[in-house]
């Protein structure tokens, strides 16, 4: 009997917490966590506000480069500060709900979990005069009492592509903007602090932090705003299947982001060069097993962005690769720059020389393309895949500063 009653209270913790956990809370299911990487153009939220002394802060930096962004509030600390609110509406932000206690999901009772959500939402649209629209728990943290409660409440659960760890104490305002910059794409969502412990480090990082981005080409908009920024689906679950198991493969195999920025449209990391007997057009024979650059397409940014626009995209990210063919320990003796994919046209057109793969690797390359146009949503039916290569000089020579 007992372990009957254990293996019950087992089950429905499952039910309570680990789904939630796995599928909402890291899969992103039912939430939005990202925008479409065609635009330019990201969302900064900041959670925990209002507060007196470290918001209008917040709210100076964003207004002195024009950035919008959303600001997850508390309810009561809205009712007291309405003015904060006021000044946050006026100025083009977006105002959304994150409690009205601030309170872990796992910490709360079922009945209090349903339920906070409406109220957060409710107390805080008196403030502001207007409906809530988006919904994003404390810590990001749900049950099925937050997700059931977020439904009866007509919310959007946001979540978030980027973490800036403003909150941990060991992180400066160096590093917290470090940390953003190298993890930010087009359509992110970044996750800061205007109140509490996170406000310590994000007030001091946030003008670098705006400057940079700014300079980078981006626009800071509000989440409502976001292009493509609509809870995730069956075919955005899949599409973060693969952008997960990219970046397993990158650290299986130490593939490292250009430049260490993951908007950038390439990945390098170093190999021994896999083929045999290839030569290039001036007669150039490429031993196997020598040092080599093997360099990566970001695939959902290539995606969103469509081939013409990559192909203006790539010239540019080719001198940031050159940079690190110059800079990084690891690619200092690369003898060769190349790539295996089905993307060989748009390659050549970059000045990469065109070499035909064994039929068994085109094969196998093949099929691989094209579980990855279905994972990423494109059309099914990749070109051939072929070897693209340069020589070290003739890269450099081509994209080097």
């Amino acid at each position: 009997m007992k372990r009957r009653a254990l293996a019950a209270l087992g089950g429905a913790l499952l039910v309570y917490l680990g789904l939630p956990y796995l599928l909402v809370q890291q899969a992103g299911a039912g939430l939005i966590r990202e925008g479409r990487r065609e635009r330019r153009e990201l969302t900064l939220t900041f959670d925990d506000g209002p507060d007196p002394v470290t918001t209008p802060l917040v709210l100076d930096a964003l207004r002195d480069t024009q950035a919008r962004a959303t600001f997850f509030v508390i309810a009561n600390r809205a009712e007291a500060h309405p003015d904060l609110i006021r000044r946050m509406l006026d100025e083009g932000h977006e105002v959304g709900a994150h409690a009205a206690r601030h309170v872990h999901a796992w910490l709360r009772t079922p009945w209090d979990g349903f339920l906070d959500p409406a109220r957060s939402a409710r107390r805080i649209g008196v403030v502001t005069g207007q409906p809530v629209r988006f919904h994003r728990p404390p810590h990001g943290a749900y049950s099925l009492a937050t997700v059931l409660g977020q439904r009866m409440a007509g919310l959007t659960g946001a979540h978030w592509s980027v973490e800036a760890r403003d909150w941990d104490p060991a992180q400066s305002p160096t590093e917290v903007k470090e940390r953003v910059l190298a993890q930010v794409t087009p359509g992110a969502v970044v996750v800061l602090h205007d109140a509490g412990p996170g406000a310590r480090t994000t007030v001091p990082a946030l003008p670098g932090l705006l400057t940079e981005l700014h300079s980078r080409g981006y626009r800071c908009v509000p989440l409502g705003e976001l292009d493509g920024a609509i809870p995730l689906d069956t075919a955005g679950l899949r599409r973060r299947l693969f952008i997960g198991l990219d970046a397993v493969y990158d650290r299986l195999h130490q593939v490292r982001p250009t430049e260490g920025r993951a908007d950038n449209l390439f990945r390098t990391g170093r190999v021994t060069f896999p083929l045999h007997g290839v030569k290039l057009s001036n007669g150039t024979l490429i031993p196997q097993g020598i040092p080599a650059a093997e360099f990566h397409v970001n695939n959902p940014l290539l995606v969103d962005l469509g081939l013409r626009r990559s192909v203006r995209l790539a010239r540019e990210d080719f001198r940031g690769v050159a940079r690190d063919l110059r800079t990084r320990a690891d690619l200092k003796d690369t003898q060769v720059v190349f790539c295996l994919s089905a993307l060989s046209s748009l390659l050549a057109a970059l000045g990469f020389e065109t070499v035909d793969l064994p039929p068994a690797d085109t094969r196998r390359l093949q099929r691989w393309a094209n579980v990855l146009r279905r994972g990423y949503g494109s059309v099914p039916g990749a070109p051939q895949p072929k070897l693209s290569i340069l020589s070290r000089e003739a890269f450099l020579e081509r994209y080097g500063d």
